[in-house]
């Protein structure tokens, strides 16, 4: 790889009006699917990472693979950054000199998830230089992002928000929430119950183990209730079954309840539920344990339940 692109088999796609030419930063869990729908969607595609395994698969698709971030994205009319903090975005952006290659008028979209702060400091630096900005955090995990069916939560200028609808519809459902720092704000609201609904299901399979249920049969019956969602169906599965290989990890958990608290406080919200199950993940991290799902966290009600650990399906 070199500081641009490597050209590839077959040619990348020409950019149109309508299929603006797209760089993306980060390919790891959520990246790659994303970009792969890019690719199905018709979007000449710039890639980058660190990791060279998922560029590999991307460039047998038909990205191009840049060998910087900022080569990545020198040529590209839209630049989307998947990344898993605001810390790794800033050092993207400022030490791996990503701002400096873009062109006037170009829009970067940061889908990653980072304090509001942080956005609404990042569209500032980027609105002095004449670059478009929007923070567009997402969630459906790796499902909804393999399947091009993730909940976008679009904060900044309408007039961009439009600029980048094509973009965001073959990744999933945009919501333009408000002004920049708005979509983060958004993505906190959406982990908070998340993390508490989470939980809530890890909670309630512990009880009904507890008291000799079988929890898989207890989740089958009161998927048709009051208390269905997408929580009880998906990570709840994945509790009954013991599949905690990561689609949202919990040291990503904690980080984002972490500026969800920091939020609060500012504005003086209480959020009582939110600390507890907080405090809940961070003990699981302190136990090494922040690399595995967050639906885990049924592990963590278990122990503290003296429940043995259960291997293979519950």
């Amino acid at each position: 790889m070199n500081d641009d692109t490597t050209p590839l088999t077959p040619a990348p796609l020409q950019a149109t009006p309508a299929r603006p030419a797209v760089a993306l930063i980060g390919t790891g869990l959520m990246g790659r699917p994303m970009a792969e729908n890019l690719l199905r969607a018709g979007f000449p595609l710039t890639v980058y990472d660190r990791s060279p395994e998922p560029l590999a698969l991307l460039a047998r698709q038909g990205a191009q693979v840049a060998g910087t971030a900022a080569g990545a994205a020198r040529h590209a009319d839209v630049v989307i950054t998947m990344l898993p903090n605001g810390d790794i975005v800033n050092r993207v952006l400022l030490d791996d000199l990503l701002l400096d290659a873009l062109r006037p008028g170009t829009l970067l979209i940061d889908m990653s998830s980072i304090h509001p702060g942080i956005a609404r400091d990042h569209a500032a630096l980027l609105l002095s230089r004449g670059l478009a900005y929007l923070d567009a955090p997402v969630s459906g995990g790796t499902v909804g992002a393999a399947q091009g069916t993730l909940a976008i939560m679009v904060g900044g200028p309408e007039r961009d928000a439009q600029r980048a609808d094509a973009v965001f519809r073959a990744l999933g459902s945009p919501t333009h929430v408000g002004p920049h720092g708005s979509g983060q704000l958004c993505k906190l609201v959406n982990q908070a119950i998340v993390a508490v609904t989470i939980g809530a299901v890890a909670e309630g399979l512990t009880l009904a183990r507890a008291g000799g249920a079988d929890p898989a049969r207890v989740r089958e019956a009161i998927m048709g209730g009051f208390c269905q969602s997408r929580i009880l169906d998906l990570h709840g599965a994945r509790m009954v079954e013991r599949e905690f290989e990561p689609g949202g990890s919990i040291t990503n958990q904690v980080k984002d309840l972490d500026a969800v608290l920091d939020v609060a406080s500012r504005h003086g919200v209480q959020m009582p539920l939110t600390h507890t199950v907080r405090d809940l993940f961070a003990d699981m991290v302190e136990r090494g344990e922040g690399g595995r799902d967050h639906s885990a966290l049924v592990t963590q009600i278990e122990r503290l339940a003296g429940l043995d650990a259960v291997k293979g399906p519950a």
